[in-house]
């Protein structure tokens, strides 16, 4: 049996309730991580917040059903999640390695201390700690957190083409 082709590929105004619903799923997982489950916002209230759209989307399709999606706003990468029923499939990695190849530059992110799967994945594609940062959460400032600093650097020849594509 042949399993459908996935594709990862620009966002389009279409996909706004298949990422809110990838979002909202993998966002409570990660929260609760960290133990943060209190300071949940749905997609709908934290996009604006933490300015989604000033990044540039890449979604991760197999069936013209979204199943996570990933965020690059200069040299961060801002947003990365994967549908829960979909986790340990190499998605969110698909996904990092598309950010990462498309950005062709250095690129930083925070992940959460608690989020130990997210800290795994982005260390074994090559990112390295850079410190810890602590403070209020981004989007939902009444929460105190502490995330991991990371910084990934392309080796030279390595990285794909540079620059996403914004629909």
């Amino acid at each position: 049996m042949c399993l459908p082709a996935m594709t990862i590929r620009a966002y389009q105004a279409s996909d706004w309730a298949a990422i809110c619903r990838v979002h909202d799923s993998a966002r409570l997982h990660e929260l609760a991580a960290s133990s943060l489950s209190a300071a949940f916002l749905p997609l709908e209230v934290a996009a604006e917040r933490e300015g989604l759209f000033e990044a540039e989307i890449l979604v991760l399709e197999q069936d013209e059903l979204v199943l996570g999606f990933v965020a690059v706003a200069g040299d961060e990468l801002t947003w990365l999640y994967v549908d829960p029923g979909q986790f340990r499939r190499g998605l969110g990695r698909r996904l990092l390695r598309a950010a990462i190849g498309r950005a062709n530059r250095p690129l930083s992110l925070e992940v959460l201390v608690g989020n130990d799967a997210a800290l795994s994945l982005y260390l074994s594609e090559g990112f390295r700690i850079a410190g810890i940062s602590a403070g209020k959460l981004a989007g939902n400032e009444s929460h105190a957190a502490e995330a991991h600093v990371l910084r990934y650097e392309p080796e030279e020849g390595l990285a794909g083409p540079g620059g996403f594509s914004r629909a």
